[in-house]
C-alpha cells in the first residue's frame, strides 16, 4: 500500500509569502531587475518542492501577468546577474535553497 504524498511546509514559506505579495504589486509592463531576480530565485527554490502549492501557483500567476515564460525569465535574470550583483545591499549569503 502506497503512502499518500505528504504536503510539506517550506521553512522559508513565511518570508517568501511576503516577497510574493510584493511581486503582485510590481508593474507588469516593466518589472524591476531586482523583482525579476526575486521571481527567478523563488521559482528555483520551489521547483519540484512537495508543498507550498499556493506560493507555486502565485509564482505562475505573476510570471503570466508579466507576460513571460520561465525560459524568458531565466534568460533575463542571467543577463542581470552577469552585469553585477543584484543583491548589493545584502551582506549575508544568498539563500537560494
Amino acid at each position: 500500500m502506497m503512502k499518500q504524498h505528504q504536503e510539506q511546509q517550506h521553512p522559508q514559506a513565511g518570508k517568501d509569502r511576503a516577497i510574493v505579495n510584493s511581486l503582485f504589486q510590481e508593474s507588469p509592463d516593466s518589472p524591476s531587475e531586482y523583482n525579476l531576480a526575486e521571481l527567478a530565485r523563488l521559482r528555483i527554490r520551489y521547483q519540484g518542492f512537495p508543498g507550498a502549492r499556493d506560493i507555486q501557483g502565485d509564482l505562475d500567476k505573476i510570471l503570466q501577468g508579466w507576460g513571460m515564460t520561465e525560459e524568458e525569465l531565466f534568460e533575463r535574470t542571467r543577463e542581470i546577474h552577469a552585469k553585477g550583483r543584484v543583491y548589493r545591499t545584502r551582506t549575508e549569503q544568498e539563500d537560494w535553497i
